[in-house]
């Protein structure tokens, strides 16, 4: 019976965190499947993001996400850590275990991935080079997520040339570095670009990327999802190209979040769509 349920409280840590979409996932999810609980808003300063995480099973909480800017300082305080997230660098996931320990996990990589394959079912990481332009947390989960799947060649692209030279050593031979100034000429032959940073976002100016070497075959990915078509997708998407906004990661990466804290690997359905695009 329903009264016999545990409660379980979960929630997204962040500061600012007000203006998250995530508690209209999860709580979606919850009373779809029927269970007792809520998802809330923890807004955290950074100076306090001990004390809150150690807070999580004194309180109750079954985990949280974390957002910015926690992801990082997170990783030194849990008491264990996944091996994707050490990977990757950051943990946006936490659970807190029958014995109040608590375990960083990362699902971006996921996320990224699951919203590649949900819109376009034959996407393979293997059908040829992927670009990836930034080099901060989101683009090593992505990286991360790639080569977990397969991609035979990662060429990456950032304004600070230092930094994508580190990253790619960081994740081997795979992975190569391309300096700024020759990011328009490594679109060519790829099969799969991939924005990570802000450009685009609202507010923000657009991607400096000519598109001109892209083949119209390639799939073309932002993991902005404010506006949900970017200047990079529309142009993208006037040439012919298949595109994918951010928004199916932010879905996905909840998922096993989801999932680890309250059981059921919940879906994206229509009427969870309908819910989120009507927040925009």
């Amino acid at each position: 019976m329903a009264h016999e349920q545990p409660y379980r409280l979960a929630g997204v840590m962040g500061w600012p965190v007000a203006h998250s979409r995530s508690p209209i996932l999860h709580n979606h999810w919850i009373a779809e499947h029927g269970l007792r609980g809520a998802y809330v808003l923890l807004p955290v300063q950074p100076e306090k993001i001990e004390q809150a995480l150690r807070a999580l099973p004194i309180l109750g909480f079954a985990g949280c996400n974390l957002t910015i800017p926690h992801k990082v300082a997170a990783m030194a305080i849990v008491d264990h850590l996944e091996p994707l997230a050490q990977r990757i660098g950051a943990a946006n996931t936490i659970v807190v275990g029958a014995d109040g320990s608590l375990t960083g996990r990362n699902t971006d990589a996921f996320g990224f991935i699951q919203s590649l394959l949900d819109a376009q079912p034959t996407w393979r990481a293997d059908a040829g080079a992927a670009c990836v332009v930034g080099a901060g947390g989101a683009a090593r989960a992505v990286i991360a997520g790639l080569l977990d799947e397969g991609a035979t060649e990662v060429r990456l692209t950032n304004r600070s040339d230092a930094k994508a030279v580190d990253m790619a050593q960081e994740f081997g031979p795979l992975v190569h570095a391309v300096p700024w100034a020759e990011r328009h000429a490594a679109l060519d032959g790829v099969a799969l670009l991939v924005n990570t940073t802000n450009q685009g976002m609202h507010g923000q100016a657009a991607l400096d990327l000519q598109l001109d070497a892209l083949p119209a075959t390639a799939l073309v990915s932002d993991i902005v999802y404010v506006p949900l078509e970017t200047p990079l997708l529309l142009e993208a998407k006037a040439r012919g190209n298949a595109t994918v906004n951010g928004l199916g990661m932010l879905l996905n990466q909840a998922r096993p979040a989801f999932a680890a804290w309250f059981g059921p690997l919940p879906a994206i359905s229509p009427a969870l769509m309908d819910k989120v695009l009507a927040s925009f």
